[in-house]
């Protein structure tokens, strides 16, 4: 489930906003350690809350796509989430966790799209160092030192990109 949805939220609304999604997932985290501090939310794995959390966020953002659960049952991704949460009780798994994830969730949700298009201000902005910390470890990208110009004959053609003012060399 991570993957298919954290897939396509990475390639849709949080496409070239790499530091956004990780902040989404910073936030989860963070909102959810605080929840379960709570003794009525009180978890002691938050992975699965986790998982749910970046559920809804996706059934938020695609919420007119066809979801088919088990090939049984065909819904919009609006509802997914509590589908997933009524096969859940239907299975036996507790109920806690799978709430938690959706409160995250739709906490995140409130604060960076629904507060911004009542009129509200963007509480939840990615904060600067996220941004940073982002642009620092570009996956697969290496930096060309400055001695070295990015038109250097020695650079294989075409493998050279620039980022934020600075040149990098894509691969080993």
């Amino acid at each position: 489930m991570i993957v298919r949805y954290g897939v396509q939220l990475e390639k849709g609304p949080f496409d070239r906003r790499t530091a956004d999604f990780l902040w989404m997932m910073i936030f989860g985290a963070f909102a959810l350690l605080v929840l379960s501090a709570i003794p009525i939310f009180w978890s002691p794995f938050l992975a699965v809350p986790l998982v749910f959390m970046l559920l809804y966020v996706w059934s938020r953002e695609f919420p007119n796509a066809q979801i088919n659960i088990y090939g049984l049952v065909a819904l919009k991704a609006f509802y997914l989430p509590w589908a997933m949460l009524a096969l859940d009780i239907i299975f036996g798994s507790p109920l806690i966790p799978d709430l938690l994830g959706i409160i995250a969730g739709h906490l995140y949700y409130f604060l960076t799209v629904l507060h911004p298009l009542a009129g509200g201000k963007n509480i939840l902005k990615t904060p600067m160092w996220v941004h940073k910390l982002v642009a620092r470890w570009i996956i697969g990208v290496q930096p060309i030192s400055r001695g070295q110009a990015a038109n250097d004959p020695q650079q294989e053609r075409g493998s050279g990109v620039a980022f934020r003012g600075r040149s990098y060399r894509l691969g080993g």
